[in-house]
């Protein structure tokens, strides 16, 4: 999806090529991942030339982190104290995250305050 948000709409190959690794994953892989989201309902073939399939994202990526967080929270019984908490133990929630946080808050609140 990455790739897809990043260049916009382009062949699988494109997208396999992309995708510089010590461990790459065959063209093959790549196709069948690519087909699985268009199933889903997140990448759609725009047109075919020759044999290649182009495609492009068919959702944001907002709303693809938004459907994750969502099913995230889910997962912890829709609280995010929880996840909160496994994050701050991890390492990877710093105070700076937390003041930003803060910060988008209180713009919140303000906002709803002034409607």
């Amino acid at each position: 999806m990455e790739v897809l948000w990043t260049r916009g709409a382009c062949a699988i190959r494109e997208i396999h090529d992309s995708l510089q690794s010590a461990s790459q994953p065959a063209f093959t892989t790549v196709q069948t991942v690519v087909y699985r989201l268009e199933r889903k309902g997140a990448v759609r073939r725009v047109r075919k030339i020759s044999n290649a399939n182009i495609v492009e994202a068919a959702v944001s990526r907002e709303e693809a982190q938004t459907t994750l967080i969502d099913e995230l929270l889910h997962l912890f019984g829709g609280r995010p104290k929880p996840v909160m908490a496994r994050l701050v133990e991890s390492g990877k929630l710093t105070l700076e995250d937390i003041r930003e946080a803060e910060e988008a808050l209180k713009m919140i609140f303000k906002k709803g305050k002034q409607t």
